[in-house]
């Protein structure tokens, strides 16, 4: 997948259908995001661009609690294909 701003958004809307909340801010997190588990909200650092957005959803999207019900057929084409990425890259 590439790194563009339409791809951007449709990581930020599975992520919406998955029930989360995408939120843009400045904070003191190591790795760039922090998940807030209570308020379903994921916090990505604002500096960073658009592939480095797209890397911090890479690595939340699969460990996002999942219901297939909820999703719809193009959020379950994009969930796989994050899940097929992520199991092609080298450990």
């Amino acid at each position: 997948m590439k790194y563009t701003k339409t791809n951007l958004k449709k990581l930020e809307n599975l992520c919406h259908d998955l029930g989360y909340k995408v939120r843009y801010e400045q904070g003191y997190f190591q790795s760039g995001y922090c998940r807030v588990e209570s308020q379903k909200v994921l916090v990505i650092n604002k500096f960073f661009d658009v592939e480095g957005r797209m890397n911090c959803l890479y690595d939340l999207i699969p460990e996002l609690p999942m219901d297939s019900s909820t999703l719809s057929e193009d959020s379950m084409k994009n969930y796989r294909n994050i899940i097929d990425l992520r199991a092609a890259e080298p450990l």
